[in-house]
């Protein structure tokens, strides 16, 4: 009978902090809300194929002879992004004109390795500029191998040209008025392929402080439909990982942004704790997530050409594309004007 009693009280317990926990995810989601729909809008269809591809043919090309880290076609494709936001009048936070994040020799684990550069853009805010929202891509790749050059046009060449076009919707807003209440911080990140050393020598030298950081919304390869959904004969999703494992509220914020703005379907396939290919741990956003940033990583899954020298930019879906940046433009919106911080897993 003790033990009857013992055990009753424990499920009464147990059935209590289950319903608090609910109670408190369901007022979570009741205060998520979504705002400046119009603004959303109007700012999102700034964000074309036509620019995207025409961006993307530039950058995935035998110019940039395959990006890899510390050779000289990765140094173009990082004077190309500079000249982009020159161009665009989008100001680094390095002293204003300082877009280079130099990362030494030294840093690499591997001694062949020369220097390279992460290169960053971003808007000030203007209620809270110390705070940041981080949106980032990895503009490097694999080289030349064989004589073959590795274009990437999807890894990360749809990364790169979408966040480009982010950048640009957000200058646009804010020339109009519409300029985010916290920064916004556009990170274009060298080295991803050899072990994601641009991400972690950032997190290491942070040109915003960690625990101002709200966020990192990360791009890798969205310009592709992936076997699993051509075989459903279905173009409109993207892969979100990590959206929840660190910020629930951010997991809400991202599915009633899609909701309200785009209508993708949101796979969490690869967001299970148990994924076998463990792509979590896998690109830029991972190093972020390390200091417990609330993340997302936006993904297409894998194809055929895959680091093969056929991932080039003529197989690149332009107009899925466009709408899977437009969410992460929308979604980095909600974030950069939301009045809180987003709430900590930890914290409920």
């Amino acid at each position: 009978m003790k033990a009857l009693l013992v055990a009753s009280i424990l499920s009464l317990v147990g059935s209590c902090a289950t319903s608090k926990y609910s109670t408190k995810i369901e007022t979570l989601n009741n205060n998520v809300k979504i705002s400046d729909s119009t603004t959303v809008v109007t700012y999102a269809n700034t964000i074309t194929s036509e620019e995207l591809s025409n961006h993307l043919f530039k950058y995935a090309s035998k110019e940039f002879n395959g990006r890899k880290t510390g050779e000289l076609g990765q140094k173009k494709a990082a004077e190309f992004l500079k000249n982009y936001y020159i161009s665009q009048e989008i100001i680094s936070p390095i002293k204003d004109s300082v877009y280079y994040q130099t990362i030494p020799k030294s840093y690499f684990y591997d001694e062949t390795i020369n220097a390279s550069e992460n290169v960053l853009a971003y808007i000030k805010g203007n209620e809270k500029p110390e705070e940041v929202v981080i949106i980032s891509a990895h503009y490097d790749h694999l080289g030349v191998k064989d004589s073959l050059i590795y274009y990437g046009a999807d890894d990360d060449g749809s990364g790169t040209v979408a966040l480009m076009e982010i950048a640009q919707a957000f200058k646009l807003a804010k020339d109009k008025g519409y300029g985010p209440k916290r920064s916004v911080l556009f990170l274009h990140l060298t080295a991803e392929e050899i072990g994601l050393e641009g991400s972690r020598f950032y997190t290491e030298n942070p040109i915003f402080p960690l625990q101002e950081t709200m966020a990192n919304l990360n791009i890798d390869m969205i310009g592709r439909i992936d076997k699993i959904h051509e075989e459903k004969n279905q173009e409109k999703y993207i892969y979100l990982i990590g959206a929840d494992r660190l910020s629930k509220e951010l997991h809400i914020l991202s599915e009633k942004t899609n909701k309200a703005f785009i209508n993708l379907e949101l796979d969490y396939k690869y967001n299970d704790l148990n994924d076998k290919n463990h792509y979590y741990s896998r690109s830029d956003h991972y190093n972020f997530a390390q200091y417990n940033i609330p993340v997302i990583f936006y993904f297409n899954g894998e194809h055929e050409d895959y680091h093969e020298p056929t991932d080039t930019p003529d197989k690149i879906n332009y107009k899925v594309l466009e709408l899977r940046a437009r969410l992460v433009f929308a979604t980095a919106w909600q974030l950069a004007n939301r009045k809180n911080r987003l709430i900590l897993n930890e914290s409920l």
